[in-house]
């Protein structure tokens, strides 16, 4: 049977790129946002949605945390991928003839050091598969597009350099996403990570109450964001991150402590840590 992951952006994007690394052998399905990322799981046209949530450059990934509580479905695996930014042209195209550089804004702030080197004007676009798309379409010899390595395959463009990141360590990490809302017992999730969302009861010191049971439980906390919801000032979001299953002795504590200083709470999903973050723990 088929299976199918579903990403936002263009054939070629990184999120593709993520996909194909992280579930080889499936097939990947564009789609033009997360909503219709998340909405492809939910309809069943795709059986997860890879969706990144943070950078280690840019940090947190806009929209994401906002659709993740209302999107129905769970978190069962997160990724991290290596971004490795590639100069792409068209057939024929020469380094030193090279006068514009098209990519996503993010994209373009993160290869500095070579816009700078060529002097390359840098050309806004949508994202960086889809800058690769328009040189192969309707770019001329004097444009080139930052993106990866698959889209030059994908698109039929030559590579005029690799690694063009300014940062070696430039790494986008996913949620991968599913339908099934099940909490798999802890004998199932090696080296668990939680992910939840929570809002505090207006009272003094609430935030400081309700984490204050993760530090008495011993629980590690990797992540902590807040966000608003709907533009109010006063109703903010938490999004954490913490080592450990709901059911171990520890988790279920602290959680329960701050449940009690909690107007919500969700778990989002438990699930195995990514080998990328055991390589780089304590680090």
């Amino acid at each position: 049977m088929n299976q199918i992951i579903a990403f936002q952006g263009v054939p070629g994007a990184y999120s593709d790129l993520a996909c194909r690394h992280a579930y080889p052998g499936w097939t990947t399905l564009p789609c033009p946002s997360f909503e219709a990322a998340m909405a492809a799981v939910r309809d069943g046209r795709a059986d997860l949605a890879m969706l990144p949530c943070e950078n280690s450059l840019a940090g947190r990934v806009p929209d994401i945390h906002r659709l993740l509580p209302e999107s129905g479905l769970s978190v069962i695996g997160e990724h991290f991928e290596r971004v490795e930014h590639c100069l792409l042209a068209r057939p024929g195209a020469k380094l030193e003839g090279i006068r514009r550089a098209h990519s996503h804004p993010m994209a373009l702030g993160q290869v500095l050091k070579v816009i700078k080197e060529l002097s390359l004007t840098p050309v806004i676009q949508a994202d960086t598969a889809g800058a690769a798309e328009i040189i192969a379409r309707e770019g001329t010899l004097e444009d080139a597009a930052v993106a990866s390595e698959l889209a030059a395959e994908v698109y039929g463009l030559e590579i005029l350099r690799r690694n063009v990141e300014d940062a070696s360590h430039n790494t986008t990490r996913f949620y991968v996403m599913t339908r099934e809302r099940k909490l798999p017992p802890p004998q199932e999730v090696p080296h668990p990570v939680t992910t939840f969302v929570f809002r505090v009861r207006n009272m003094p010191a609430a935030l400081y109450k309700a984490l204050g049971g993760f530090a008495t439980n011993g629980v590690n906390m990797t992540k902590l964001e807040s966000y608003m919801l709907d533009g109010a000032f006063t109703a903010t979001q938490f999004l954490c991150d913490v080592d450990g299953h709901p059911d171990e002795p520890g988790l279920f504590r602290a959680l329960e402590e701050l449940r009690y200083f909690s107007r919500e709470l969700r778990v989002l999903g438990t699930y195995p840590a990514s080998p990328f973050r055991l390589a780089h723990e304590g680090r």
